[in-house]
C-alpha cells in the first residue's frame, strides 16, 4: 500500500516541483514504484517528465478528469521513461476545478477518494500541489498522509511556514487526522551566504529538530537547467551536487515510508 506524500508550500519559487519531480525519480532509481500526481494547473511537473507543448495538448485524459470524476485515476495515468515512475499529468485546463469543485458536497475530499482506488499499484504517491492554500490545495491535503515542505533559506520563510503548519492543524482535526509533517526540507542553500545560515538557524530554533531532513538542495544550475530538457537531475546530469543531494533525500523519505507502511 502506497504511502501518499503532498509537496506543499502557498508560497512559490521554493522549489516545490523540483523537489517532487526529482524525489520522484530518485526513489524510483532506488526501486519503489512512484507515482506523481500533478495538482498545480501550471503543469510544471508534467514537463519537468518530459511532457510539455503539443505533446500536452495531446493527452487524453489528466488530473483534472480524475479530480472531477470524470475517469478513472488509472485511465489518466502514463508511465514516463524514467524507471519505476508513473505520472498523472496536468495542464491549465487544472484550473476550472477550482471554481467548479465548489459546487461539490466533499468539495476538498474529491482527490482522495480517487486515490484510494490505485494506493495499492504504488510504493509510494507524491503530489505535487499548487502554490495555494485554496480547494485544489486542501484536496491535496486531504488525500495524504505526510506532507514535506520545501523551504527557500531566505526571510520571511518563517511566517510562510506557519501559516501553513496552522492549515495542516485544521485539517488534520476537521478531516484528515493522520495528516502529519514528515519533514522540512532547505532548497536553494547557498553556504557561502550569512543570510542562508542566519535563516536556517532560525527556523531550526523553531521547531524539533526531528522535523527537518538532513539532506540540504543546494542552489546548482544543473537542477535549474533539467526541467528545459523534460528530466530529472539523476538522469540529466547523474553526477552533479544536486543529483547528490535529492538522492540523499530519498533515501531519507524511503527510511521514514517504511515506518509509516508498518502503521498503514
Amino acid at each position: 500500500m502506497a504511502v501518499i506524500i503532498s509537496i506543499v508550500n502557498q508560497k512559490g519559487g521554493v522549489a516545490k516541483t523540483t523537489t517532487a519531480v526529482n524525489l520522484g525519480a530518485a526513489l524510483g532509481n532506488m526501486g519503489k514504484r512512484v507515482l506523481i500526481v500533478d495538482l498545480d494547473p501550471q503543469g510544471n511537473a508534467t514537463a519537468g517528465l518530459g511532457i510539455s507543448g503539443g505533446a500536452k495538448r495531446e493527452l487524453e485524459h489528466t488530473t483534472y478528469d480524475v479530480i472531477m470524476g470524470e475517469v478513472r485515476p488509472a485511465d489518466a495515468i502514463i508511465k514516463t521513461e524514467f524507471k519505476n515512475l508513473s505520472l498523472m499529468p496536468s495542464t491549465q485546463t487544472l484550473a476550472e476545478a477550482e471554481i467548479k469543485l465548489l459546487r461539490f458536497e466533499n468539495k476538498n475530499m474529491q482527490l482522495k477518494k480517487e486515490i484510494l482506488q490505485i494506493r495499492e499499484d504504488y510504493d509510494i504517491i507524491i503530489i505535487d500541489c499548487l502554490p495555494s492554500l485554496g480547494v485544489l490545495a486542501l484536496n491535496g491535503l486531504n488525500a495524504c498522509d505526510r506532507i514535506i515542505i520545501p523551504m527557500q533559506c531566505e526571510p520571511y520563510s518563517l511566517e510562510g511556514v506557519a501559516e501553513l503548519i496552522a492549515t495542516v492543524k485544521r485539517v488534520k482535526k476537521s478531516s484528515n487526522r493522520n495528516l502529519q509533517i514528515m519533514g522540512i526540507v532547505f532548497t536553494m542553500v547557498d553556504s557561502k551566504l550569512r543570510v542562508n545560515r542566519e535563516v536556517m538557524r532560525s527556523i531550526k530554533s523553531k521547531f524539533p529538530e526531528d522535523l527537518f531532513f538532513n539532506a540540504e538542495i543546494p542552489r546548482n544550475v544543473r537542477i535549474a537547467e533539467a526541467p528545459s530538457h523534460g528530466e530529472p537531475i539523476t538522469y540529466y546530469d547523474p553526477g552533479s551536487k544536486g543529483a547528490d543531494a535529492y538522492i540523499r533525500l530519498a533515501k531519507e523519505v524511503a527510511r521514514k515510508c517504511k515506518a509509516i507502511e508498518e502503521m498503514l
